[in-house]
């Protein structure tokens, strides 16, 4: 059976929430949906920037990313209003929980999109168009806002879709629809491709999405690496990853961090990432658990996400494994593009026991590694968090 995939995206999120809210609260003004209105953070501090718009403010080419007063020069009666953070995750948990009343296989990406396995729930939902409908319907009905879907076979072209025109749509984009649909797009409108990405792309004569899926994988990977390969399969709608639902005990398990300055540095990156893997193992062993998936997630300085996760040959709690596993992720889908926040992310949990699976080519010391971070954290927990130090991060103290 083809699978059916769905992506679902909240549009406009922040500003939509804050709409809604300020409708269910009775507090007087125009819905801010129908204005020249954006959500912006303080101009004073790192967060000056336009979080999220509302369609009149786009007419006049306000960007989602973009600093607050390079926004108002392009739309001087633009209305700022500061996020409400308090109110963002309860319309997040009632958006997740009414796609959970449609499949069992849910994967939040963020507070405002999600994946499901919508495959051989036809009997239940309808056609894919008619069950993106009554979704589409029921949270608009219910929560006051509205949702993009991307329909596909698999993520990446469901996660393209749904980016195609807004708000309120419905969109699909199968394998025989790609040429038509997708190559004449612009390469850098390709999900995982970065500005800097585009920029090497658009040098090489690679102006299209679909000039880049004719492009031997050969010549991208000698210019762009691993990653040259990633983009290569995504313009030809070749991804086989499973949505993969989170238990709620494993939601725990993660970390990110909103970095002062944009980093442009891979070593400067894979040490933050040290840092939330730190972080990850410490709890992961106070709860006696172990993970056997990780991802890491990368927004960039304009504001958009990337994430790529891999499942591990056995389950772990150690922090050089955790970070290893990280760095490779980073590397694979990192192309240059400055980056603004870093998380990592686990799943597969399972406590008790380790059943590691050994190879005769891995000379690892997995028992010395334990101890180390069992040594480590005994210290931490007597004498403080910052009792030891890695001598990489003596710099950064």
């Amino acid at each position: 059976m083809d699978r059916v995939i769905f992506h679902i995206d909240v549009n406009n999120a922040f500003l939509s929430w804050e709409a809604v809210h300020r409708l269910e609260q009775g507090i007087s003004g125009p819905d801010l949906r129908t204005i020249a209105c954006a959500v912006g953070g303080d101009i004073e501090k790192r967060h000056g920037v336009i979080l999220a718009k509302s369609m009149e403010a786009k007419k006049y080419k306000v960007q989602t990313g973009e600093p607050i007063t390079d926004a108002l020069k392009k739309c001087p009666n633009l209305l700022i209003i500061p996020p409400t953070h308090s109110i963002y995750g309860k319309y997040s948990e009632a958006f997740m929980n009414i796609l959970h009343k449609y499949s069992d296989k849910v994967e939040q990406v963020s507070v405002d999109e999600a994946f499901m396995d919508m495959t051989g729930m036809e009997k239940l939902f309808g056609a894919p168009l008619e069950a993106a409908a009554r979704i589409q319907s029921e949270i608009y009905d219910s929560l006051g806002f509205t949702v993009n879907v991307g329909i596909s076979s698999c993520k990446i072209l469901a996660k393209m879709a749904s980016d195609f025109e807004k708000p309120n749509k419905i969109h699909t984009l199968f394998l025989n629809e790609i040429k038509t649909k997708m190559w004449p797009l612009p390469v850098g409108d390709l999900f995982s491709v970065g500005k800097a990405s585009a920029k090497k792309l658009n040098s090489m004569g690679i102006m299209t999405i679909g000039e880049l899926a004719q492009t031997e994988p050969e010549i991208l990977r000698s210019h762009l690496k691993k990653h040259g390969e990633c983009i290569w399969r995504f313009a030809n709608g070749l991804d086989e990853s499973l949505v993969e639902p989170v238990p709620a005990e494993n939601k725990g398990y993660g970390n990110s961090t909103t970095l002062p300055a944009d980093v442009t540095e891979s070593a400067e990156a894979k040490k933050i990432l040290l840092s939330l893997a730190e972080k990850v193992g410490r709890r992961l062993r106070e709860d006696d658990a172990r993970i056997e998936v990780v991802s890491v997630g990368i927004r960039f300085y304009d504001l958009s996400n990337i994430s790529h996760q891999m499942v591990l040959s056995s389950p772990t709690n150690i922090t050089a494994e955790i970070h290893s596993a990280a760095c490779r992720l980073f590397d694979e889908m990192w192309d240059g593009t400055p980056i603004r926040l870093l998380a990592v992310q686990t799943g597969r949990v399972s406590h008790g026991e380790s059943n590691r699976q050994l190879s005769l080519f891995d000379n690892t010391d997995y028992e010395k590694l334990e101890k180390l971070d069992k040594a480590i954290d005994d210290i931490r927990k007597k004498y403080g968090s910052d009792a030891v130090c890695r001598a990489s991060f003596v710099e950064r103290i």
